[in-house]
């Protein structure tokens, strides 16, 4: 169930964007996450042994592990939803904590849950 390429892919502006985010995600390993935005119509694959990338319309991440209980998430997302990934990781369950980067690298926002 983790991997699915049911859901959309990443909009063409934003396939040779920069890396802008960067995150923990606590509570949760790297193929359980994976599960969660499946289930919310992303599209997932297997990125390494235990890694996925998931994606959908304007945002496209790495989910990587730490730990048992720890996910780095790092990739592209459209400034504008920010918000939106947010509340889906709330809806999820999952304690969060988000950065937002500029193309020059410096930190434009961050947001926690």
């Amino acid at each position: 169930m983790d991997i699915s390429d049911d859901g959309p892919e990443l909009d063409p502006e934003w396939l040779e964007a920069a890396n802008n985010l960067c995150g923990i995600l606590r509570g949760r390993g790297t193929s359980a996450v994976a599960e969660l935005f499946v289930g919310a119509g992303w599209q997932s694959r297997s990125s390494s042994w235990e890694g996925y990338e998931v994606e959908t319309r304007w945002c496209r991440v790495e989910l990587d592990r730490l730990d048992r209980a720890e996910t780095l998430l790092n990739g592209v997302v459209d400034p504008g939803m920010l918000d939106v990934l947010a509340s889906l990781l709330s809806r999820f369950g999952v304690d969060f904590a988000l950065e937002l980067y500029d193309e020059s690298g410096g930190l434009l926002r961050e947001i926690s849950g």
